[in-house]
């Protein structure tokens, strides 16, 4: 095996085995405390840009399959573990993890200790980090490392370029792509939903122009504040259409409305976050995958009201408007991976969507 190195933008290097793409490559170095789900994590885009340390000691064991990818094309920069199964086993394999990387041109990094890397992540927070094969040039790396900002303009480029549609019956509903995972169109597929996928840019008037009966603002990966030309849709839908945003979209309701977001020191990555509903004391297991947050200091003078915390940290995890049908969760009802105790999220979107139509109905009968 060939080394490979990681070095941050703190010079710190670590040295270990090459896996994966022989090449190199630039990131956010975070990590994932999950215990499986690896390959609906490297497909996720949420991860797009950055590079990603698993802290469970062993990935690939059970291989790759297409039922699990998140998305067909993958963002991901880098991997990073502490061991890799090259001769996985499960009745389901098509790939195995390693080759899987290298044909999507991933590299890896294999052999570290990756507990010190994470305790070294949580303590400074993120880090900017480069895969190389060679430390000769150590000083100049870092320097380069401290001016980058790898996921500056990545909703641009993960978000689909065209609208296109997810067939199904009974209920329209446009899903606006920050970075879509295919987990929430099936979500909505179960449900007897028939989704029309449409770019990060779209605007109000395109939207409503489409009658549909709900919208879905999804997650996706980097800064919402980026999306300041998703604000004025988000504003003018709700006033219409019953509203639902997951992860960026969370983010991106939160601005529209007001309130206000910050980038949290090392972020919320993996399916083992508590998270409270404010009515009911009801405790959640959550998926999630996001680096920024909603500060709840700014939501006094919004039409929002907080609906659910993380109990880890007391970060806002859900959102209400006071006046139209719209809402937003921060964690991932979907999960993929990660455990379905809030799937349920589903239905009560799809119950404002019902409503509305019938209040439609009954309008058009008087």
């Amino acid at each position: 095996m060939s080394k490979r190195y990681l070095v941050l933008e703190d010079g710190t290097v670590f040295e270990g085995e090459a896996f994966g793409a022989d090449r190199e490559t630039t990131g956010e170095v975070v990590f994932t405390t999950g215990m499986t789900g690896y390959q609906e994590a490297i497909t996720d885009q949420s991860y797009a840009n950055q590079i990603l340390v698993f802290t469970n000691p062993l990935i690939g064991n059970y291989g790759v399959t297409l039922d699990d990818y998140e998305s067909l094309q993958p963002h991901i920069k880098g991997v990073i573990c502490r061991e890799v199964a090259h001769h996985p086993c499960n009745w389901r394999i098509q790939d195995t993890l390693p080759h899987f990387l290298e044909q999507n041109d991933i590299p890896g990094l294999k052999g570290i200790d990756t507990r010190e890397l994470v305790r070294q992540l949580r303590v400074h927070g993120t880090l900017r980090g480069r895969l190389l094969d060679s430390v000769d040039n150590v000083d100049q790396v870092v320097g380069e490392l401290q001016q980058e900002n790898p996921t500056a303009g990545i909703i641009q480029q993960v978000s689909t370029k065209t609208p296109f549609p997810n067939p199904g019956t009974k209920r329209n509903i446009v899903v606006v792509d920050f970075g879509l995972k295919n987990s929430i169109l099936r979500e909505l597929a179960q449900r007897d939903c028939n989704e029309i996928v449409l770019p990060y840019n779209t605007s109000a008037k395109q939207i409503l122009n489409l009658k549909p009966d709900g919208v879905l603002l999804s997650n996706g990966p980097g800064d919402p504040k980026e999306m300041k030309a998703a604000f004025p849709m988000v504003r003018e839908v709700e006033k219409y259409l019953p509203l639902f945003g997951i992860c960026m979209g969370h983010q991106v309701f939160a601005l529209a409305n007001g309130a206000d977001t910050y980038q949290m020191k090392f972020g919320h990555r993996g399916f083992n976050h508590p998270v409270r509903e404010l009515a009911t004391g009801r405790i959640d297991f959550t998926s999630q995958n996001h680096g920024y947050a909603v500060d709840p200091q700014s939501i006094a003078n919004t039409p929002l009201m907080v609906t659910r915390v993380e109990i880890n940290d007391n970060t806002v995890e859900g959102l209400q408007h006071r006046h139209y049908p719209a809402f937003s969760v921060q964690f991932h009802p979907d999960a993929a991976p990660g455990p379905h105790d809030a799937v349920s999220i589903f239905d009560d979107f799809i119950s404002m969507v019902d409503q509305r139509r019938k209040e439609a109905h009954d309008a058009e009968e008087n």
